[in-house]
């Protein structure tokens, strides 16, 4: 027998299930407007949420998006059993196609978090064991997905130089500008790469695994020696990895981007 309603626990919800199926940031009379909501009401919870970080306020356009808290919610799902089961066969034949390292991440607010780690045989262990945070714009996975975000909710995720501040020494990309830059790379290209921004000497290369709202949910990364592949091989390990990305989108029952099934 069901229980007594609650209507302002229904009304959160609801907004953050309105929030999730919009491509990007929207304004508070959008929100009370497709809710049959009123105002006060949405103005109210809005304020709630943002300060408990489910939702993030863009003062200078009067929007709110999903904030970090959501991302964190989604992605303590998709850490859990599901994806590592979908993903580690897939991964597994990636390593026995390339013979290098292949690991699979999800974002975690600012961070990645590694949930399937595949070695390859005879190759140095890496810092991407399971369970293992990275800043998320500082790895080739990281960049992938943040990619594939619309561009107001990475301006919400990295708002200022402060954003950027981690443990790791990297100087790659330490400004909101100069991570636009790069996601602008990654998306001509169609992956992701970084270039000894987390280990010196290693090399990655990735490319995102999207829901069916052709959203990124998860990384599918190769690592590698960067000196010892040129181009044309480069070139190839993109390719498989592509590939491996398509496979767990189609099982993640995704859409895959530029119309695939």
């Amino acid at each position: 027998m069901p229980g007594p309603k609650v209507p302002a626990a229904q009304s959160t919800l609801r907004i953050l299930r309105f929030l999730a199926s919009r491509k990007g940031p929207v304004a508070a009379s959008s929100i009370a407007t497709a809710l049959e909501l009123p105002r006060s009401s949405v103005y109210h919870l809005l304020a709630v949420m943002t300060e408990q970080g489910f939702v993030v306020h863009l003062p200078e356009e009067r929007l709110y998006g999903l904030g970090i808290a959501a991302f964190e919610l989604s992605s303590a799902y998709t850490r859990q059993d599901p994806m590592a089961r979908l993903g580690e066969p897939l991964l597994r034949a990636l390593v026995d196609a390339v013979g290098e390292n292949a690991h699979l991440a999800v974002m975690h607010g600012r961070d990645v978090v590694y949930v399937v780690e595949e070695r390859a045989p005879y190759k140095p262990s890496l810092v991407t064991n399971v369970g293992v945070r990275i800043p998320a714009h500082l790895t080739a996975s990281g960049r992938s997905m943040l990619a594939g975000l619309p561009p107001a909710q990475v301006r919400a995720l990295y708002p200022d130089r402060d954003s950027f501040a981690s443990r790791w020494e990297s100087t790659a990309i330490t400004t909101p500008g100069q991570l636009r830059a790069e996601l602008s790379r990654t998306r001509e290209r169609g992956w992701a790469v970084e270039e000894g921004d987390v280990t010196p000497n290693f090399a990655s290369v990735a490319v995102a695994a999207h829901d069916h709202r052709g959203l990124p949910v998860a990384g599918v990364a190769l690592t590698f020696l960067g000196h010892k592949i040129d181009d044309e091989q480069r070139a190839e390990l993109v390719g498989h990895v592509r590939r491996t990305a398509e496979a767990l989108t189609r099982r993640l029952h995704g859409a895959v981007p530029g119309g695939g099934g």
